[in-house]
């Protein structure tokens, strides 16, 4: 985070989104949004407080009230409008997305098109929101369950997906009956900022039903602290999202937060050579290594010569990899999201060379134009519990770590915090089997090097990778967004 600035008269300071009005920042401070890749300054970010948070509940509650009087199938073909939108438009939020937060055009593309997913996903609401009905349970006693909206909701989003992880959720709360409060990232809000224009302009959404909020941590209180909010919804670091289910469920509160991942990638022996080369280096430093399912730790399995022979292939294939902006076609890894992200990471590399551990492959080089750029970087020799097996450093840095057989890989795994994914590279159907039945993540790639489950699925991370028991996705979604109600009712 950049530190706080005056406004600049020359800069355009962006507008909450509240109650269905945009709104001006009455004064305040704010902060520097600026392109990863040059470093030039996009826009000023305000920091919302409880002012603004407590307007944008006061509308979402009574647009809510309205709104989930709408049938299901209305509320769907909202949603069909709002997907229609965000196509329409694929090519400008992929962009926005490069320019704002780093990523590679493709990726951005793939990134938006995962949100549009999420959205389809949601249209089924008519179908997924059905209850359930038992007859006669006693003479004349009929039981229902029936699922409600919750009321208000929130969602604090990330910077390394601003397209896609605000629709983990918004279709699927609209969908359920509720309203939506959305509070993006301050490194990267654009992307938010042109959905909310977006969904303006679809006359099915009730103004005030979304809102907007920018800030940082005053305005992340405020959502916790307001007693109008029913809901919140959490990406980001295992602390943070620690700290929000703590906090929000303390003041009654439903809380889901997704945290922080050290995911492990299984390397055996007969792993297809190019499956391997390519699923590792795209996992490992796809994004700047700037994701929760990136593959931080590469397992190699066999025996001294076998796991040698597969960190010379992932070598060779990492070193082939350019880094560069993300609007230039032969970038393969972009810039981290801003300079002082790489500074932390470059400093995390420095303890780790006086720690005795090797840099076989050292992406210190140029940091480009906007002082962001970090390539692939490989580490080996790293003693057991050392902070880079560790940590989530959230970076292009992958570490190496040997194990004899898919036994002791299999221990590597499950011995740590964290449990989002996994993943096996292997030609073996039985290796892959005993994989993917014992590794504690929730969620694993059998030679695939990302495994990001499409949206009709929950996004399903294990241990210190999730506070609460709900998942982004999928079922899960309207089973958080609903509370049921059991009716039991006899009649003369």
């Amino acid at each position: 985070m950049t530190d706080t600035i005056a406004a600049d008269a020359a800069v355009r300071t962006l507008r909450h989104h509240l109650a269905g009005s945009w709104v001006e920042p009455s004064g305040g401070q704010t902060l520097e949004d600026r392109d990863p890749a040059t470093g030039d300054l996009l826009a000023l970010v305000p920091l919302a407080g409880p002012v603004e948070v407590d307007r944008a509940v006061r509308g979402a509650r009574e647009a809510q009230l309205a709104w989930r009087e709408q049938p299901p199938q209305v509320r769907a073909r909202a949603l069909f409008r709002l997907r229609d939108a965000l196509d329409a438009h694929r090519g400008e939020l992929a962009r926005l997305v490069t320019l704002d937060m780093g990523k590679t055009l493709d990726d951005a593309t793939a990134e938006v098109g995962r949100g549009i997913e999420s959205v389809e996903a949601a249209m089924a609401a008519p179908h997924l929101l059905k209850g359930q009905t038992l007859e006669g349970v006693a003479r004349g006693v009929d039981v229902e369950l029936v699922r409600q909206p919750v009321g208000v909701v929130a969602a604090i989003t990330p910077f390394n997906f601003p397209a896609m992880i605000p629709m983990w959720f918004l279709p699927f709360a609209l969908a359920a009956g509720n309203a939506f409060i959305l509070k993006p990232s301050e490194r990267d809000p654009l992307t938010s900022e042109r959905y909310l224009e977006l969904i303006d302009a679809i006359e099915e959404i009730p103004r005030g039903l979304v809102s907007l909020v920018h800030g940082a941590q005053d305005a992340v209180n405020a959502i916790l602290d307001h007693p109008g909010i029913d809901a919140i919804s959490f990406v980001g670091s295992a602390a943070t999202a620690r700290y929000v289910n703590t906090r929000g469920a303390e003041r009654g509160k439903r809380v889901q937060a997704l945290g922080g991942a050290k995911n492990s990638l299984v390397v055996m022996p007969d792993a297809d050579p190019r499956l391997l080369a390519g699923g590792v280096t795209g996992s490992a430093f796809g994004a700047a290594g700037q994701r929760c399912l990136a593959g931080s730790i590469a397992v190699l399995v066999g025996t001294p010569e076998e796991q040698d022979r597969s960190r010379e292939r992932i070598v060779a294939a990492a070193s082939a990899l350019r880094t560069g902006a993300g609007l230039d076609p032969a970038t393969d890894v972009c810039p981290l999201v801003s300079a002082e992200a790489r500074e932390r990471l470059v400093g995390e590399i420095e303890q780790a060379e006086r720690d005795g551990i090797a840099v076989v492959l050292d992406g210190r080089g140029d940091p480009g134009p906007g002082g962001a750029n970090l390539g692939p970087t490989i580490l080996d020799a790293i003693p057991p519990e050392h902070r880079v097996l560790t940590e989530e450093l959230f970076g292009p840095i992958l570490a190496l770590v040997r194990a004899p057989d898919l036994d002791a890989a299999i221990a590597v795994v499950n011995g740590s915090r964290y449990g989002n994914a996994s993943v096996i590279f292997t030609e073996s159907g039985g290796a892959a089997r005993t994989y993917r039945h014992r590794v504690e993540a929730g969620m694993v790639g059998v030679n695939v090097g990302v495994a990001a489950p499409v949206a009709w699925f929950p996004f399903s991370g294990w241990k210190d990778s999730i506070d609460g028991d709900l998942h982004a996705n999928g079922d899960d979604a309207f089973a958080f967004y609903t509370r049921t109600k059991v009716v039991t009712s006899r009649w003369a």
